[in-house]
């Protein structure tokens, strides 16, 4: 994976999440977002999630056992145009 900034990056977090389904009820531990990427883009990743919390384009559980995320549902035509604009500048 090159050297991403955030405009990279926080498109292939929403990406990650719809492809795996973790909207409302189904989510996933925080540390489970940077799963499977270079060590050195860990922190950029984190930095980029948490600016999707703050943005409310994911939602947070708390549970006893950590912070868990699902992406929210009702910025689901968002999340949805984000993911497509960055797949066709890629592509």
């Amino acid at each position: 994976m090159p050297e991403l900034g955030n405009e990279e990056l926080i498109p292939w977090i929403l990406d990650k999440f719809a492809r795996h389904g973790w909207w409302k009820a189904k989510h996933t531990s925080f540390d489970n977002i940077a799963k499977g990427t270079p060590s050195h883009l860990k922190d950029k990743i984190e930095d980029a999630a948490k600016q999707l919390i703050k943005d409310n384009f994911l939602i947070k559980k708390p549970t006893g056992y950590g912070l868990e995320v699902s992406l929210n549902f009702q910025r689901k035509e968002e999340i949805f145009a984000i993911i497509e604009k960055w797949k066709i500048k890629k592509g």
